[in-house]
C-alpha cells in the first residue's frame, strides 16, 4: 500500500523514484509486459500518484523531501534551497518510461522541466552561474525564489482575500494532498481545512488553483541557481546520477531529442578539462580517476582540488564509455577504460582486493609522463616534513642546554658531598671530653674512660633503636632538640634545660645511665647536613623525524603507495566499480573483463558472506575478521552489485545494451523500437 507508511512522515523522493518506483517498472518490462504481471504496472502507477504531489510548486521544481501528511499540505511549498544535484536530476528515466507504458504525457512533462532547468543552467552566464561551464555545482537553490531582487507588493484585494494565483499545472493528478487520516488523498478528493472539518477545493484538473500565500512567500522568480558563492564540482555523492542519465535518457526516447546528447557532450567536456587526473601510483598504471574542485570566487579560474578516490564516482567509466560509443566518440571510450581500470586498479591494491568508500591518492603533474616518486610521496603524506625539522632543530638545542644543566648539578651535587665527607673527618679528629659523673668509685676514684665514639656512629646507633624516642634521662637527639624547642620534661629533664643553653655550640653532655660517651655537635656542623636528593630537569622529547612519522603512519595505517589518505575505509557493498567493468565489457567484448570482475567477485564475497547474507565491512586493509562486519546489507547489494556480477558472466544477449537501459539502481527499461 503506497498510500500510507507507519515508519516516516516524509517521502525521500529520489530514492523511492529510483528503487521502488524504478524496481516495478523494471519488474514489468522484463517480465515481457505479460498481462498477469499487470499488477506491477499497478502498483507503478499508485507510487508514482503520490509522487505527482511533489511538483506542486510554483517553478514546478519538485519537493525532495515529501511530508505526505495533510496537515503539512494546507499551505503552498517552494523546492530546496540546498537541493542535491543527483537527486534533483535522477527522475527523468523513471517517469518517462511511465508515461511509455500508460500513455499519460503529465509524467514526462513532470519531468522534462527539470531537464529544461538544468540546460538553462549549463548554459547561463549570469548570477548564480556555474563556476565550471557544462557541470553543476554540488548543491543548488530549486526554490524558483530570488529575495534579493525587487518584488511589488501583491495587489490590495488578493491581499485581503489571503489568496494569489500559484498557476498549477494542469494535468490529472498532479496536486495536493488532503484528508484528515493518514492515507495520501488525490487531488479530487477532500481537503479538510485547519479545523479537520472543512470543506473542499474545486481543483479541478486543467485549471489553475488558489491557496492561502504563507508570509514572505512572494518573490522574483529565477531559475535553478548555485546554493552559495563557490561551490562543489565534482562527479561523486550528490552529483552522479544527474549526469549519468543524460545518455540513458536519449537511449530512452530512441533519440528523439537531442538536447540530452548536447547536455552530455558539455558534461564530458567540463571533466576532460576541469576533473580528470592521472594518480601517482607504483608501477606507472596508466589508470584516471575524477577530482573534487572547490571554486573559491564562483569562477574556474580559483580552484581547490581534493584528489578523491571515491566508490560512487566509479560509475564514471561506464557513463564515458556508454556515452563514446552511442555519440561515436573513440576517445570517450578510452577514458572510460581507464576509469573504469582505476577503480579496479583501487580493488586490487588493498589486502582485502576491495577498494575503501573514500580516499585521496597524490596527482601525476602531466598525465603522459607520470612516474613514481617515492620522496614526493611521503612529502605528500607528511605535509609537516618542514615543521618536523624545525623541531628537531629546537629539540638538539634544548637538549644541549639540558646537558649543561645536568652537569652543573652534578659538580654542585659532588662540591656538596666533599663537603660533608671533609666536616665528618674533622669531627672525628676533634677531642673527647671525659666526664666522670656516673663513676661507680666514688670521688677522686681514678676510672678510665672509654674512647668516646665517632659521631657517624653514634647515628647509626641512633637509628638502630627500636624505640626511637628520648629514654628517661638521656639527652635529646638534634632532631628531637628542635622539635622540643625547650619543652623537654622527661623526667630529670628540668635540671637538664636549667643547667643547658641550648642555643649556644659547642655542647658537652654526659649520658648517666649508659657507658661513658660523648658527642660533640654544633648546628652549622656540615658532618650533620644530609646529602641533598640529586634532582634533574626532566629530559627534552625527541620528537618524530620526517622518515620515522612516514614508517610509524605506513604501519599503523596500511596505506598502500601513492595513497596519501584513507578517510573512510568502509566497503558497504557498493555496484559502481563492478558497473563500469560490466559496461567495458558489453561495449569492447574484452574478456579480459571478465578476468577483472571475477577477481572483484572473489574478493568480495570472500570478505562479506554470511549465513544469512552479506554484510558491509568496516576495515578493507584488514584481513580476516580484523575487517569486522558491520551487519548491514543495503539494497542495492541485491539490485546492483550482483546483478552487475551476473550479467558479466551471462550470455550478451542477457539485458542486450542495444535493448534496454538501465536506471541508476540497475533496473533495466526497454528501449523503445
Amino acid at each position: 500500500d503506497f498510500t500510507t507508511t507507519p515508519y516516516r512522515t516524509d517521502i525521500p523522493v529520489f530514492e523511492t523514484i529510483i528503487r521502488y518506483l524504478g524496481g516495478l517498472i523494471a519488474a514489468y518490462d522484463i517480465s515481457g509486459m505479460k498481462k498477469e504481471y499487470k499488477v506491477l504496472l499497478d502498483k507503478a502507477e499508485e507510487l508514482a500518484e503520490i509522487l505527482m504531489s511533489v511538483f506542486d510548486t510554483p517553478n514546478r521544481l519538485p519537493i525532495l523531501y515529501y511530508q505526505w501528511h495533510p496537515a503539512y499540505n494546507i499551505a503552498p511549498k517552494r523546492a530546496a534551497q540546498n537541493a542535491g544535484v543527483a537527486e534533483l536530476g535522477s527522475m527523468s528515466m523513471e517517469f518517462t518510461r511511465l508515461a511509455q507504458l500508460t500513455g499519460e504525457n503529465k509524467y514526462y512533462d513532470a519531468v522534462a522541466r527539470i531537464t529544461d532547468a538544468f540546460e538553462e543552467l549549463q548554459n547561463w552566464k549570469g548570477r548564480g552561474r556555474s563556476a565550471i561551464e557544462g557541470i553543476f555545482p554540488e548543491h543548488l537553490d530549486a526554490s524558483g525564489c530570488n529575495r534579493s531582487a525587487p518584488w511589488p507588493p501583491v495587489d490590495q484585494q488578493e491581499r485581503e482575500d489571503g489568496r494569489v494565483d500559484l498557476g498549477v499545472v494542469g494535468v490529472d493528478g498532479l496536486g495536493v494532498v488532503g484528508g484528515t487520516g493518514v492515507k495520501v488523498q488525490r487531488r479530487e478528493e477532500v481537503v479538510r481545512g485547519d479545523d479537520g472539518v472543512g470543506g473542499r477545493d474545486q481543483m479541478t484538473p486543467g485549471r489553475p488553483g488558489k491557496k492561502k500565500l504563507p508570509d514572505g512567500f512572494e518573490c522574483a522568480p529565477q531559475g535553478l541557481v548555485s546554493s552559495n558563492a563557490w561551490g562543489s564540482y565534482g562527479m561523486g555523492g550528490s552529483q552522479d546520477s544527474a549526469y549519468e542519465y543524460f545518455p540513458k535518457q536519449y537511449l530512452l526516447l530512441g533519440g528523439l531529442v537531442p538536447k540530452y546528447k548536447t547536455m552530455h557532450e558539455k558534461t564530458v567536456a567540463a571533466v576532460k578539462k576541469h576533473l580528470l587526473f592521472r594518480p601517482m601510483a607504483k608501477g606507472d598504471p596508466d589508470i584516471l580517476f575524477s577530482a573534487k574542485a572547490t571554486s573559491k570566487d564562483g569562477t574556474a579560474d580559483s580552484l581547490d582540488y581534493e584528489w578523491e578516490i571515491t566508490h560512487l564516482t566509479c560509475f564514471l567509466g561506464g557513463m564515458f564509455g556508454l556515452g563514446g560509443k552511442i555519440f561515436e566518440s573513440p576517445e570517450d571510450v578510452e577514458i572510460g577504460k581507464k576509469l573504469a581500470e582505476g577503480c579496479f586498479w583501487a580493488y586490487d591494491v588493498m589486502p582485502t582486493g576491495i577498494m575503501p568508500e573514500y580516499a585521496k591518492i597524490m596527482p601525476c603533474k602531466s598525465a603522459t609522463d607520470c612516474k613514481f616518486n617515492e620522496t614526493a610521496w611521503h612529502e605528500q603524506l607528511d605535509y609537516r616534513a618542514s615543521y618536523r625539522a624545525q623541531e628537531m632543530e629546537r629539540y638538539y638545542e634544548s637538549k644541549a642546554a639540558w646537558k649543561e644543566q645536568v652537569e652543573e648539578i652534578k659538580k654542585e651535587q659532588a662540591l656538596q658531598k666533599e663537603r660533608v665527607e671533609k666536616a665528618k673527618e674533622e669531627a672525628a679528629r676533634r677531642p673527647v671530653a671525659k666526664s666522670n659523673a656516673n663513676s661507680d668509685t666514688g670521688a677522686g676514684s681514678d676510672q678510665k674512660t672509654e674512647p668516646k665514639q665517632p659521631v657517624q656512629q653514634q647515628q647509626q646507633q641512633q637509628q638502630q633503636e627500636e624505640k626511637p624516642q628520648a629514654r628517661e634521662g638521656s639527652f635529646p637527639s638534634r632532631f628531637q632538640r628542635r622539635q622540643l624547642n625547650g619543652t623537654f620534661n622527661e623526667p630529670r629533664g628540668a635540671d637538664l634545660q636549667n643547667s643547658l643553653d641550648l642555643n649556644s655550640a659547642p655542647v658537652t653532655n654526659t649520658n648517666t645511665n649508659d657507658d661513658d660517651w660523648a658527642t660533640t655537635y654544633s648546628d652549622d656542623d656540615d658532618s650533620q647536613i644530609p646529602l641533598t636528593e640529586l634532582t634533574l630537569p626532566p629530559e627534552p622529547i625527541k620528537p618524530m623525524t620526517h622518515e620515522e612519522y612516514i614508517a610509524d603512519r605506513l604501519k599503523n595505517e596500511i596505506i598502500p603507495p601513492g595513497f596519501t589518505s584513507l578517510s573512510d575505509k568502509r566497503y558497504i557493498l557498493r555496484p559502481e566499480a563492478i558497473e563500469s567493468v560490466w559496461y567495458m565489457y558489453r561495449i569492447t567484448g574484452d574478456p579480459k573483463w571478465q578476468e577483472k570482475g571475477w577477481k572483484m567477485f572473489e574478493s568480495v564475497i570472500k570478505h562479506t558472506q554470511t549465513e544469512v547474507g552479506h554484510s558491509a565491512i568496516r576495515d578493507v586493509t584488514a584481513k580476516g575478521d580484523a575487517g569486522g562486519m558491520d551487519d548491514s546489507m543495503e539494497s542495492f547489494w541485491l539490485a546492483e552489485t550482483l546483478k552487475y556480477f551476473y550479467l558479466l558472466f551471462a550470455e550478451p544477449e542477457v539485458v542486450s545494451l542495444d535493448e534496454w537501459v538501465l536506471n541508476t539502481e540497475a533496473h533495466p527499461f526497454r528501449r523503445p523500437t
